[in-house]
């Protein structure tokens, strides 16, 4: 039978030249993570900057991984004791919280989806701005916009009053003004405002109080405002209320937020700082964040198929020796990825 070129090595230099690519990869692991950190750090600087809050199941995978590495030591201990079946099932054992990690990771980035935190998107919102061309009212009463978030009479809008303005706002999801023409806008109680005066709906057409008709800009700007409001966006991408879920700062230091101003040390943005953050509107620092943690879990997926080929080779390996030579640079490699995991939940939670 053809050897393979590694069994004419002994055990104990197969182990030696294992670890030692290991740790040549951990290293190189180090060097690519420890640039993205910096580059991260380096790019808060004079710009605007959103930290959104971290999603629970961030927390969750980080007990699951650590749990994980739990069991692969377990595996490795059994696995000096000959123990081949027992150091198996620990595999086994590992390689389920291995999964669970990245179960629990994808179900963080859902939860950051939903928060309106996407891999690109932008700042604050520019285009169809509510209050900016037009309000809405209910019952003869203003939606007013407070903290990201839309009230009537004093109240957040939620449950059924939120759908039934989403209802009434997607009927303004059509391609142009000539496809307004067929539709019947059921306005259902709102009244739509446009520069504080009330539009009325005749012969699929808006039409001011003055005879004027709006012109295909204003119905941009009309179909934008819809979309914000489906998206339930006010004046962030970033869903939810600023300083409890998510935060913007500017060169590091934390914006206010009142009467729909931005505030920055105590005083209004200035026009300015205002024309900086327009021109440069996009989310740089949630991509970094999407980057970090993919790169991580591209990492575990690696990891987890290591795992895979150890639970095959433990079926198919008799001798114990050869069995801990893959062992124990296997597990070097999955512990490091749990402190990796550590680190970069640390960095993300303090930095942000």
């Amino acid at each position: 039978m053809k050897r393979k070129f590694s069994d004419e090595y002994p055990i104990e230099t197969q182990t030696r030249t294992r670890k030692q690519l290991v740790w040549i990869l951990i290293l190189s692991i180090c060097m690519m993570f420890a640039g993205f950190t910096s580059a991260y750090i380096v790019s808060m600087g004079n710009s605007f900057w959103i930290k959104v809050n971290l999603p629970t199941a961030f927390f969750v995978s980080t007990g699951v991984i650590i749990i994980s590495s739990i069991f692969m030591h377990f595996a490795v201990l059994a696995g000096k004791k000959d123990n081949i079946s027992k150091a198996r099932n620990m595999l086994l054992i590992t390689l389920f919280f291995g999964i669970g990690f990245g179960v629990s990771q994808f179900m963080g980035y859902k939860k950051l989806v939903e928060s309106g935190a996407h891999f690109v998107s932008h700042i604050i919102v520019s285009d169809g701005r509510y209050g900016d061309y037009y309000e809405i009212k209910k019952d003869g009463e203003y939606l007013t916009v407070e903290n990201n978030q839309y009230y009537y009479k004093g109240e957040k809008l939620e449950g059924e009053a939120k759908k039934e303005f989403h209802q009434f706002a997607r009927q303004f999801l059509v391609e142009d003004l000539d496809a307004l023409k067929n539709k019947n806008i059921k306005f259902d109680g709102f009244t739509l405002l446009y520069k504080s005066e009330p539009l009325t709906f005749i012969n699929g057409e808006f039409i001011r109080p003055n005879g004027e008709r709006l012109i295909e800009l204003d119905f941009q700007r009309l179909y934008d405002l819809a979309r914000n409001i489906i998206d339930d966006r006010a004046d962030f991408f970033v869903r939810g209320e600023m300083g409890k879920d998510f935060r913007l700062l500017y060169n590091k230091n934390e914006l206010d937020y009142q009467e729909r101003t931005l505030m920055y040390k105590g005083q209004p943005l200035s026009a300015n700082l205002q024309n900086k953050l327009l021109r440069g509107n996009s989310d740089t620092s949630t991509a970094y964040f999407y980057i970090i943690t993919l790169l991580h879990l591209l990492h575990v997926v690696g990891g987890i198929i290591m795992l895979i080929v150890l639970v095959r080779s433990s079926y198919t390996i008799t001798n114990s020796d050869k069995l801990m030579v893959s062992l124990k640079s296997g597990a070097i490699f999955w512990h490091f990825l749990g402190l990796l995991w550590i680190y970069l939940l640390l960095f993300l939670l303090f930095i942000h």
